[in-house]
């Protein structure tokens, strides 16, 4: 999928103290880590259908304001689509160069000076994340306004399990109580929140990770009160907040 036409980026100044240090264009080469997994499944996030559309990328484009925005880890730039749909000039971010981000950064660590942006926006990737209360703290720093956030929400062990099974990258999914505490922690006020019962295809799921063979049948029965005509039942948190 190309990327969507829109404003043109304009990468803003890098962070405070930081004289470009750890801003990299896209394409540079990384060591070996996550990074490298995400760049290998680029093509297949990219094309997914249960990525390129969602209750949650409605909304982001409902609520985006201003002039500029930046999408945290834009895996395949969905967010930076329907941003730019709404006329803001957008920046992405993401850890594997092969996402193809204006800036390859990790979400702790964002390179970009204090309120560089009206929007910052992350779509389905915190459970990623390292630490995404300081990602949050992070994309609450670099905004000037507005922080729009969806992700799936934890749904138990067996749930969590699952997740590691499929995907090694998986850390964890956070509860609607453990997210509210985030955003407070962050100095952000939810403005607004929607919660979405999705329904994927269980299958592709599997084969966009790349799951094994062998790990297959324990992760169908460990989410088997979840699957139903062949959809797995995600419970999924989309959040609007603003700086205090």
């Amino acid at each position: 999928m190309p990327p969507s036409t829109g404003p043109e980026s304009t990468v803003p100044p890098a962070a405070r103290g930081s004289g470009g240090a750890g801003l990299r264009p896209a394409g540079v080469a990384d060591g070996q880590g996550i990074g490298d997994v995400w760049s290998e499944r680029a093509e297949a996030y990219r094309e997914s259908d249960a990525h390129r559309e969602g209750r949650d990328l409605e909304l982001f484009e409902e609520w985006a304001e201003g002039q500029t925005a930046l999408d945290v880890a834009t895996g395949g730039g969905n967010v930076a689509r329907v941003l730019r749909d709404a006329g803001l000039e957008v920046v992405t971010i993401d850890s594997a160069p092969g996402m193809q981000p204006t800036v390859v950064s990790r979400a702790e660590e964002i390179p970009f000076a204090d309120s560089s942006f009206d929007v910052v926006a992350c779509r389905v990737a915190a459970h990623h994340f390292q630490d995404p209360s300081s990602s949050l703290k992070e994309m609450a720093r670099v905004s000037r306004a507005l922080v729009l956030v969806s992700d799936n929400l934890f749904m138990g062990e067996s749930g969590e399990e699952a997740d590691k099974l499929r995907d090694p990258t998986h850390v964890r999914n956070y509860s609607e109580d453990e997210w509210r505490a985030m955003f407070d922690g962050a100095g952000l006020e939810l403005e607004a929140y929607e919660f979405e019962d999705k329904r994927i295809d269980f299958e592709a799921w599997l084969d966009r990770s790349g799951t094994p063979d062998e790990d297959r049948d324990r992760i169908r029965e460990l989410l088997a009160d979840r699957v139903e005509d062949g959809k797995l039942r995600l419970e999924r948190a989309i959040y609007k907040a603003r700086k205090r």
